[in-house]
Formats: structure tokens, C-alpha cells, sequence
């Protein structure tokens, strides 16, 4: 394994082998699970900058998630859409190539609504700067967007610039019986919820609300369920499940036995679904195949001619 500890290394690193791919804290392991020279990014770390007056920050790719989370609160800011595995030592830039997000993506976007620009390694060894580090910033061809759930097949991440939010001032989780209705009502409805996920089993669904902590009381009382800890959605971001499906809201009773994310969006489970993508354990990378679009050889084309990244098929 290489482990450059500069971006001028990780250059150098890319153009080493034939065939290489760019590996974090290997919370994620199928998702590099490939026949390839690693490359560790553990060793390019920490937050180059941070405005919390801009409310954005630029760190390395190996930067560990936790010690981000901690910078951001300190500042009373952090990240909404609840990246995964913060506890297991994710790193900002797997969560870029893994493109994962947490409950919270359920109001307020993925990882790809808040990544402004990154700097990568493309399969030439060229070190390119792209996107920006200010929110109100557009031109061209939206690359860090494109990388979000690349999975380290385009270009190797070697640094990233987010925005973040103002942290609330008050959280309050509620645990209510779960119907498709239940469920839709409380999607459309004014309490605006930070999250709504539904338990394994299908039973139960629970829901976030954020905001003063007067006003999350009278919320409470209108929506109705058991007031429960707040401490479940930190099991929740760090998902113990092997697989991860796409799915719609209609298709939630067919996935009792996983782990419903984002108001019906997303599952995880433990059990091998029909369709997906793996996580972790010896399964095909793709379950049942994968939606495959045209802009993905355009964009391998120019950015690695020469194939030294994996494909998204292997």
C-alpha cells in the first residue's frame, strides 16, 4: 500500500502502478474491494481552512469525519445530512467517493448538495482544482457533484471544500406506528422534520424535529408517538448493514427486514436484496445490476484514457 502525505505524493502515488485505487479508513471495504495497488489517504489530513463566518471549510481527503464534526460544533455548525460511520473513522473523502448520507439528507440534501470543489488526481497524474470555495459559485461542468459516488473510479480525491449549516438549538425524537400514510402526512406536513426513518420490522417509524426547544415541546404534543432518546439516530449513522438499496416509498413493506432511511428513500440491510450496491462481505459490488448512463465513458474518457482507475463494474 502507498501513503503519500502531500498532494505532490499523491500524484506521484497515482502514476506508480498500471492500476491503482484510493482507500480511507476501509469502513466501506467492498467499495475498493479490487485488484489494484491501494492507495491510503490516511496520511493527508486536517482542515486547511475553515470560515465558519462563510460557513464553508476545505480539508484533505484523509481527514477523519469525527475531528470535522468537532471543529464545525465548537462553532455551533455541522454537517446536515448526517454522514455515516462517523465513530468507525470515516474519512471526508470516502464519504465523497462513497457518496453516503444519513437521515438527515431527508430535508436537507446529500453529500452532493453540499460539496463546493474539490482538488484530485485525475488518471494522467494531473492535479486538478475544480468547483470553488464560496456557496455562490457555477461554472461549467459540475465535477465535484460527479464525483460524489464515483467511488474512486475517476480521479483520486485530494482535497474537498463543503458548506455546512448553523447547528439548532434543540433536537427531539418521536417514536409513532408506522403506515404508508403516517408517513406521507408527516413528509408534507408543517413540523418540517430533520429525519423519518422506519425501524427494522416495519412496526415503527421515528422522526426528528429540530428547532427551539419551547416550540419542539408543542410540536411533540401535536404530533403525537413517545418522546424517545435522541442517542438511536447515532446508531443509526453508524449503520452496522452490509447493503444499501435505492427504493420509493410505496416499496417500504417489501424491506421489513432492513433499515428505512430518508422518508422512504434508502434501505440497509443485513440480508441480501434483489437489487443494490455492497458495503461490506463478498458480494457482487452491484446487486442485480446498474443503471449505466453515457456522460460516465465521456468523463472516464478525459479524465483516464488510459483505464488507470477501476471501472465502476469491477
Amino acid at each position: 500500500m502507498i501513503s503519500p502525505a502531500s498532494l505532490a505524493e499523491l500524484r506521484e502515488a497515482v502514476l506508480s502502478a498500471p492500476r491503482v485505487i484510493a482507500v480511507g479508513a476501509g469502513t466501506k471495504p467492498r467499495l475498493s474491494a479490487v485488484d489494484a495497488v491501494k492507495i491510503s489517504m490516511r496520511g493527508l489530513c486536517g482542515l486547511i481552512e475553515y470560515e465558519p463566518s462563510e460557513f464553508t471549510f476545505t480539508a484533505l481527503a484523509g481527514t477523519p469525519v469525527k475531528e470535522i464534526v468537532a471543529t464545525l460544533a465548537e462553532k455551533g455548525q455541522y454537517l446536515p445530512f448526517d454522514p455515516l460511520l462517523v465513530e468507525a473513522g470515516s474519512t471526508i473523502g470516502g464519504v465523497v467517493a462513497s457518496g453516503l448520507s444519513g437521515p438527515g439528507r431527508f430535508r436537507f440534501g446529500g453529500v452532493r448538495d453540499f460539496i463546493l470543489g474539490v482538488r484530485f488526481v485525475d488518471g494522467m497524474g494531473r492535479l486538478l482544482r475544480l468547483g470553488g470555495k464560496v456557496v455562490k459559485n457555477a461554472a461549467g461542468f459540475d465535477v465535484p457533484k460527479f464525483l460524489v459516488g464515483s467511488l474512486g473510479r475517476f480521479g483520486v480525491i485530494g482535497e474537498v471544500t463543503f458548506k455546512v449549516f448553523p447547528q439548532p438549538e434543540a433536537m427531539l425524537t418521536l417514536q409513532l406506528p408506522f403506515s404508508a400514510e403516517a408517513m406521507a402526512g408527516l413528509s408534507n406536513s408543517r413540523y418540517e422534520a430533520e429525519a423519518l426513518d422506519v425501524l427494522p420490522g416495519g412496526a415503527a417509524m421515528i422522526v426528528r424535529l429540530a428547532g427551539p426547544e419551547k416550540a419542539l415541546e408543542m410540536l411533540a404534543k401535536e404530533v403525537g408517538g413517545e418522546v424517545i432518546s435522541n442517542t438511536i439516530w447515532d446508531a443509526i449513522r453508524e449503520t452496522p448493514w452490509s447493503y444499501k438499496t435505492d427504493i420509493t416509498p410505496d416499496q417500504i413493506a417489501d424491506f421489513q427486514t432492513a433499515h428505512v432511511s430518508c422518508g422512504g428513500s434508502v434501505a440497509f440491510s443485513q440480508i441480501l436484496p434483489s437489487r443494490g450496491m455492497t458495503l461490506r462481505g463478498d458480494a457482487p459490488l452491484w446487486i442485480g445490476g446498474r443503471t449505466r448512463f453515457a456522460v460516465e465513458d465521456a468523463v472516464k474518457q478525459a479524465l483516464d484514457p488510459q483505464q488507470r482507475f477501476p471501472t465502476l463494474d469491477d
